[in-house]
């Protein structure tokens, strides 16, 4: 082959590799979903798509509206899910936190302290504080390590299979102008209004649709979740973190102002 053809070949096969990446980017972004559903159980044991962020529920939550409580009340909706307690019951109607809260998440590989946004957020930080103090999440994995254009770990399913719920689902809140900058603390979802327990950690800018409610920050520990990100995943890019993350306790403190 002569050198001129072999330089086109090869600037066509880098050129086709780029758009193999991009193209795998953004299916994983696309693929921000929490599987909390028989029917996407069903799709998990078929083996297609199984193992991205929230996709779950058959039905929607029953309405909220997209910038808070209505009327100053939260709806929450029953939902089945693996991995919810019989008698964990939901969040109380009204949000007892309607400010911005501290909030503590204990890992075993160190702590990442939150700020939670009850103010643009309060039915999201209601639930979150809920299942905190219900030690929802007490001893559950955090399943899902992605990498690339979406640099989020992922956790709040106690079953550890991207499958599991607290028995709720509830409203996106905090849509408009949503971005996922590093340090962004949102929710995972399975489509529109169908928020559960499962939550994602940004700790590298990611470029995501604003369908993720984001419910606070991060404000201490981002060297945390960087060890746990340089450590990689399996398999590479997207899956369970090679070094194993779990929640060893979720602290609700007092109100920041």
């Amino acid at each position: 082959m002569a050198g001129k053809d072999r330089k086109k070949q090869l600037a066509r096969q880098r050129y086709e590799r780029q758009q193999q990446r991009r193209a795998a980017e953004a299916a994983r972004a696309r693929r921000l979903k929490v599987f909390g559903s028989a029917a996407a159980v069903a799709v998990v044991a078929l083996g297609t798509a199984g193992f991205f962020l929230l996709t779950g529920e058959d039905e929607p939550a029953a309405a909220n509206t997209a910038s808070g409580a209505a009327n100053g009340e939260c709806a929450y909706s029953p939902s089945e899910a693996p991995g919810a307690p019989e008698d964990l019951g939901t969040p109380p109607v009204k949000p007892a936190r309607t400010g911005t809260v501290n909030a503590t998440v204990k890992t075993n590989q160190g702590d990442v302290v939150l700020q939670l946004d009850g103010k643009n957020a309060p039915c999201t930080v209601n639930s979150f504080a809920f299942l905190a103090e219900k030690n929802f999440y007490d001893d559950s994995p955090c399943h899902r390590l992605t990498s690339g254009g979406l640099n989020v770990l992922q956790c709040g399913d106690p079953t550890g299979k991207g499958t599991g719920g607290p028995g709720y689902q509830y409203a996106d809140e905090n849509l408009d102008g949503a971005a996922y900058g590093k340090g962004t603390l949102a929710m995972a979802n399975s489509g529109p209004d169908t928020n559960g327990s499962q939550f994602f950690m940004v700790y590298g800018d990611s470029q995501l649709p604003p369908d993720y409610t984001v419910f606070g920050k991060i404000t201490t520990g981002m060297d945390v979740l960087e060890k746990i990100a340089e450590a990689g995943s399996e398999p590479e890019g997207d899956g369970a973190p090679k070094k194993k993350v779990t929640i060893e306790d979720v602290t609700i403190g007092a109100a920041a102002g």
